[in-house]
């Protein structure tokens, strides 16, 4: 362990290599000085079923103004990522002020499906680098208890008339996944062995306290079955199903079979409540403002591919953005692949040829949940802590995004 670990540093500090060059330090680098997570929780049945989208983002902003050790007057803007409700620019705008933060801080939400949380960190960071602002809060929530993202309505005839493709921008996900193992031959034994994994992971993971230092306690109200309100301290996930195996999974029924027989509810990705949040700022402020330095943001960025099999998004989105900075596979150290569904995840892991272990080390959405805007974030935190606890250095975060198109980001761990 210890010679794979030298081996590995000295591979980051070889001169002029794309390694030393994305782990060099500059003023002004981008960096990431905080970065915290809700607990998720169940959709409808767990800890924030009874709990507003605008709550959610007032706790989440409460827990960053008090951690942070900053003056609220210099946070310039605040980016929200989130899916399912078309007035959370509004509901942010209001939670951050009750949150504390002044009225002289902008906010504002954004929606690129599941990678929303990432593209929230990515606007941040870049109106950072461009001189806009100098410290922006980037995060995401969703109330998945409150709403989804399918579509009420068929589009327009003229629109879907002209393109096949337009027509599978209305393919609900749980279609595009049965899409993806039909058409790439992934069966349904194999979908509910990497479901089985990806639970067994996170309950080791939880068992071992390793989400203590990313989750932060939120208090909320419940309401119990008799219309009773109670006070609760939410501290940890609860969609964590201890003991899964994958022939258990194997015993659930099929969730499409109008489309397919292969993605279930115990091998795709949790309906579920959550938010999480990371600040930015330039290296140069994080210094003069005394803030510790958790990481640096590299870049993301952004790849589109057919509708049909939107699941795959991350296969052609992390070639990409490996090509832009000189990367390969081998000089990553933690690739957090959001699970939408099995069949996508497997795809993309055998696609890639990922290192399995380094894949998703403590278990992904199928086992705590994909809260839709927030999970670009939330890989960011949970990729940072493992990073932390096991010393390693390089991030890469990846989602697949509806209607057809992938999302990936690099981070340098620096702490």
């Amino acid at each position: 362990m210890a010679v794979e670990r030298l081996g590995s540093i000295l591979k980051h500090l070889s001169p002029g290599s794309p390694l030393a060059t994305i782990t060099s330090k500059n003023a002004d680098d981008i960096v990431i000085t905080l970065a915290i997570r809700t607990p998720l929780t169940k959709a409808k049945k767990g800890g924030f079923k009874d709990t507003s989208l605008e709550y959610l983002a007032y706790a989440i902003l409460k827990q960053v103004r008090e951690r942070c050790n900053l003056d609220p007057a210099l946070i310039e803007d605040i980016a929200m990522g989130n899916v399912s409700d078309g007035k959370a620019a509004y509901k942010l705008r209001a939670a951050a002020l009750a949150a504390g933060f002044p009225n002289t801080a902008a906010a504002y939400s954004v929606n690129r499906f599941c990678s929303s949380g990432l593209k929230a960190t990515a606007d941040i960071a870049h109106a950072i680098s461009s001189g806009s602002i100098e410290v922006g809060i980037a995060m995401g929530a969703e109330s998945m208890t409150a709403g989804g993202d399918a579509l009420e309505k068929p589009f327009d005839e003229e629109v879907t008339k002209h393109s096949q493709e337009a027509v599978d921008c209305m393919e609900s996900m749980g279609w595009t996944s049965e899409n993806v193992s039909n058409d790439f031959g992934i069966a349904r034994a194999e979908m509910d062995k990497y479901a089985a994994e990806s639970f067994q992971r996170a309950e080791r993971a939880q068992a071992a306290g390793l989400f203590a230092d990313e989750i932060v306690p939120i208090i909320t109200r419940v309401k119990n079955a008799a219309g009773e309100w109670s006070e609760v301290t939410l501290t940890s996930d609860d969609g964590i199903r201890p003991g899964t195996t994958a022939e258990k999974l194997g015993k659930i029924r099929a969730a499409f079979p109008q489309w397919g027989g292969a993605t279930t509810g115990g091998n795709a990705s949790q309906v579920t409540d959550g938010a999480a949040a990371v600040l930015l700022m330039k290296r140069s402020t994080a210094i003069k403002l005394g803030q510790p330095i958790l990481a640096k943001y590299v870049g993301s960025t952004v790849a589109g591919l057919a509708p049909r099999i939107m699941g795959i998004g991350p296969s052609v989105a992390i070639p990409k953005l490996l090509r832009q900075h000189g990367l390969t596979l081998s000089d990553i150290d933690v690739v957090e692949v959001n699970e939408a569904f099995a069949s996508m995840a497997v795809y993309c892991r055998d696609t890639l040829g990922l290192d399995w272990a380094k894949m998703n080390p403590r278990g992904g959405a199928i086992a705590f949940g994909h809260p839709l805007g927030a999970t670009g974030a939330r890989q960011i935190v949970t990729g940072l802590s493992e990073l932390r606890s096991s010393g390693k250095k390089i991030l890469l975060t990846s989602m697949c995004i509806g209607t057809g198109m992938g999302m990936a980001g690099l981070f340098v761990n620096e702490q």
